[in-house]
């Protein structure tokens, strides 16, 4: 096969990737191609909970002849795992297949995931790696940041105005952004395992915390409702109404992603207030944010982010437009919604 051809083939596994949606799992694409790089079939991952790219690429591949399937090369983003979650081992069903060539980018090296290349070759498949490696752990990088850390994958929801600012001088910031941008919202509240608010937040909004859809029913998935603070939440805040609901009585960020991790929560919503996010920011344990901006101006009033301990521009966090599940910046209504995640570490300056 020529070089060029699974190269080609490789970029569109990368191409493929970015159409999931970040989380728990890490983005990962999947191309088969047949000895003269005809591509059989294509994969991605969707999502926690949803087949995995080689499985998706297996599905849609279907039944084939055992002597084309073993000639058959797959060529996937991320080594292979080889563990039994909500969805059953990579390696296995590759090795199942009879897929006779796997060529993966990046090494997942984890403890439970890992391993999946000494599987497929143990079984006689033939393996390669390292093909647009540096590209793969890239699109990545903050997924891999977050298990090295034993934490769950942090999302960061602002909605403010033009002059980023998320409530009046009054205190009313109910609503800012449009109905629209709420639905969005809502949509990523039902795709994450737990839902981050300051005691600030739940005194002076009393939310509901729940992921409901356009009609105002709930979603089938829920959130684990954390409250973040010293101070005592009433005994009839309306988050409290299902019993889904914690406090973690520290302003340590730290501690709140570790309490999350203890109950296996792989993702995390921090949605308010803005001594809350800065808190996040500030430690960087962002690793994406939906920032959704109304088209007006308060000129005063509280502002998004605190103090970040930055003293200079060349101290600043920088993030940078992220296409990933869509268009990087979209209109929801009247709102802007952009989508964002950290510039990897050593690329420098947008």
């Amino acid at each position: 096969m020529q070089p060029s051809r699974t190269l080609a083939a490789m970029r569109l596994s990368l191409e493929l990737a970015r159409r999931g949606t970040r989380g728990a799992n890490p983005l990962v694409g999947a191309v088969i191609i047949d000895p003269d790089g005809t591509i059989l079939a294509t994969g991605y991952h969707r999502g926690a909970g949803t087949p995995h790219a080689e499985a998706d690429a297996l599905n849609r591949l279907g039944s084939i002849d055992p002597v084309a399937a073993r000639a058959a090369t797959m060529l996937v983003t991320l080594e292979p795992c080889n563990h039994t979650g909500r969805t059953g081992p990579c390696s296995r069903a590759i090795i199942d297949a009879g897929i006779g060539n796997v060529i993966f980018a990046v090494a997942d090296g984890g403890a439970v995931a890992g391993g999946g290349a000494e599987t497929l070759r143990a079984a006689g498949v033939n393996v390669e790696q390292g093909l647009l490696e540096d590209q793969a752990a890239e699109l990545n990088h903050r997924w891999f940041a977050a298990r090295a850390a034993g934490r769950p994958f942090t999302t960061l929801h602002l909605a403010q105005t033009l002059d980023g600012r998320i409530a009046a001088k009054d205190g009313t910031s109910q609503w800012i952004t449009s109905p629209r941008s709420l639905l969005h919202a809502h949509e990523v509240r039902a795709r994450v395992g737990a839902i981050v608010v300051g005691t600030g937040t739940v005194m002076a909004d009393d939310p509901r915390l729940n992921a409901r859809d356009e009609h105002g029913e709930p979603f089938a998935s829920q959130p684990r409702r954390i409250v973040m603070g010293q101070r005592d939440i009433p005994g009839d805040a309306a988050l409290k109404a299902d019993g889904n609901w914690e406090q973690v009585r520290t302003r340590d960020p730290h501690e709140v992603l570790a309490r999350i991790a203890s109950r296996d929560i792989g993702h995390v919503l921090i949605e308010g207030g803005a001594s809350v996010a800065t808190a996040f920011l500030a430690a960087d344990l962002v690793d994406e944010i939906f920032l959704y901006q109304a088209p007006i101006f308060l000129g005063s009033g509280r502002g998004s982010v605190g103090e970040l301990g930055i003293d200079t521009l060349a101290s600043a966090r920088h993030f940078r437009l992220d296409a990933v599940d869509g268009d990087a910046v979209r209109i929801l209504g009247p709102d802007t919604l952009t989508h964002l995640e950290p510039m990897p570490t050593g690329t420098g300056t947008p």
